[in-house]
């Protein structure tokens, strides 16, 4: 059986920016993707997110709008569980861990709430969580109320999609079953 990955597209078309992941789901669902990936717009949908997970894949990819504190429209890939800058200036952030307690808001559902719930109910069901979580994330301009991207978090939806069919390529196993190429990271 081939690894299964999941692309998952979070966020809130009603907040401006933060509907780039939704968006980018949109943009790679025209694109043929290699078996066992599959792509999904969750939007505020944590909870389903977390449920879909209980079905065995190997690597999650989330696609969100991620303020770092970096240009709007810059890209990220994080690797959830590694230091993570909080965005403030103040240095390294919490990692996104799994296992603390999930607040369950089912329209306001962080990456880490999704993956905190994750944890327990793997826990609870006896099920095994994604071997490997990513995120790739763009830093919104806007996040008010409103519909549609701002112009520079709108040109990125394209490299994003480029950038996610490249990880897939990356990270398909060779005969061997190793990644074929390391993953380059946002520090």
């Amino acid at each position: 059986m081939s690894p299964r990955t999941l692309i998952a597209g979070i966020g809130n078309v009603f907040l401006g920016d933060d509907g780039f992941g939704v968006e980018t789901v949109r943009a790679l669902a025209g694109h043929p993707l290699p078996d066992g990936a599959e792509a999904v717009d969750f939007g505020v949908r944590g909870v389903h997110l977390a449920y879909q997970l209980l079905d065995g894949y190997d690597t999650l990819l989330l696609v969100d709008a991620t303020a770092r504190g970096g240009e709007p429209g810059t890209l990220y890939l994080i690797e959830a569980g590694t230091a993570a800058d909080s965005g403030d200036g103040s240095g390294p952030g919490p990692a996104v861990e799994p296992g603390g307690p999930a607040v369950l808001d089912g329209h306001h559902m962080s990456p880490d709430t999704v993956l905190a719930l994750l944890d327990t109910l793997c826990a609870g069901t006896g099920t095994i969580p994604p071997r490997r979580t990513l995120v790739l994330g763009c830093e919104p301009a806007c996040v008010e109320e409103g519909i549609g991207l701002s112009a520079p978090v709108a040109a990125a939806v394209p490299r994003a999609v480029r950038m996610a069919l490249d990880l897939l390529r990356e990270t398909a196993p060779d005969e061997a079953g190793a990644p074929r190429r390391a993953l380059r990271r946002t520090p």
